[in-house]
């Protein structure tokens, strides 16, 4: 008798902890398809985490849209993945970083330094669009803590349903296709564009009255650092040849300064666009905010080279398993650029 007395609300209670966490994967929103794709890309990491990757670029639109995998496995024979998000800060690099390591070792860590600009989170939409599709897990609640904003709910990020309990009355077929896994809309971490904007002219830049990085996002870069000395990584800062929001001449500076004292490399590829074969003319799908699928295949033939040059990547395409997964990676590579270009053709 007393053992069925608690087996009863036990059993009750794991059944309602069932129907939140079933509920909540159901209306969270998927990324499956709009203008926020983006959504997708932190969730999908968990499929590639445990497969080798020689190099891991941590950051923003200006590395998931920059560096192609593909293009850099076929031209180097270097494994690599993409974990970035839309706006990524700079913490949110750190505990991506951190658990990606879990089960990674990458030769080199290419690290987007464009969010060093926020000192502080900047909304809710970006933060979801990150933090969301991170597990939990340590990392997850560390990254959600330096993020909130003063009216969000820190439980909601683990409970999502109190967060979308809304999106009920909105469900779509692809909230059921993507209840328990999300979209993979990417290569490897790479979000492919092919529309073809020619630069033209962008906005003036305003003029910077605080040349001085947030402490914030410094002492995080200062983090993403130590991690990478502690495990014997190679740390490129990268500033990749986007040319909006702007990137001040002060800033370059700062960098190359911390770059010197604290033994890291930092690439500013915006002057070395000639060098890379850019042409703003073909290579970029917004006027010269972000490259297309050419003008990062481009950029990844050049860092390539680059990272090839210093000894951070070996060459792996005659291993058989690498061989067909990037064949398979590639050929459906192939088809959406032939699709997506003759389209926008």
């Amino acid at each position: 008798m007393q053992k069925r007395s608690w087996f009863a609300p036990i059993f009750a209670l794991l059944l309602l902890g069932l129907l939140v966490w079933g509920l909540g994967r159901l209306v969270r929103p998927k990324y499956a398809s709009g203008i926020t794709l983006e959504g997708s890309m932190v969730e999908n990491w968990y499929a590639h985490k445990d497969q080798d990757h020689q190099v891991l670029f941590i950051g923003d639109c200006e590395v998931y849209e920059s560096f192609s995998p593909v293009t850099l496995f076929n031209e180097f024979g270097a494994t690599s993945y993409i974990r970035g998000s839309a706006q990524q800060l700079m913490w949110q690099s750190y505990y991506l970083l951190r658990e990606a390591l879990k089960t990674q070792a990458p030769r080199a860590v290419v690290l987007s330094i464009c969010s060093l600009r926020y000192a502080e989170p900047q909304s809710e939409a970006y933060n979801r669009m990150t933090l969301d599709g991170m597990r939990l897990g340590r990392e997850k609640f560390e990254a959600v803590r330096a993020s909130l904003l003063p009216e969000e709910s820190e439980l909601s990020y683990y409970v999502p349903l109190l967060r979308y309990h809304d999106r009920i009355f909105e469900l779509t077929g692809e909230d059921a296709r993507y209840m328990l896994r999300g979209p993979e809309l990417t290569y490897n971490g790479y979000l492919m564009r092919t529309e073809q904007v020619p630069y033209t002219r962008l906005p003036s830049a305003p003029v910077l009255k605080d040349a001085s990085f947030g402490e914030k996002p410094v002492a995080y870069l200062d983090r993403i650092v130590d991690l990478c000395r502690e495990k014997g990584i190679e740390l490129i800062l990268i500033k990749s040849p986007c040319l909006y929001p702007a990137w001040y001449e002060e800033w370059d500076r700062w960098l190359e300064d911390y770059a010197e004292k604290n033994g890291v490399e930092y690439i500013n590829a915006i002057p070395r666009m000639e060098e890379m074969g850019i042409d703003l003319g073909t290579d970029t799908y917004d006027g010269g905010i972000h490259l297309n699928v050419y003008g990062a295949e481009k950029y990844t033939r050049w860092l390539g080279q680059h990272l090839a040059d210093r000894g951070l990547v070996q060459d792996q395409r005659l291993d058989p398993v690498l061989a067909a997964r990037y064949d398979d990676l590639g050929r459906r590579y192939e088809q959406e650029k032939q699709r997506r270009g003759s389209t926008n053709g």
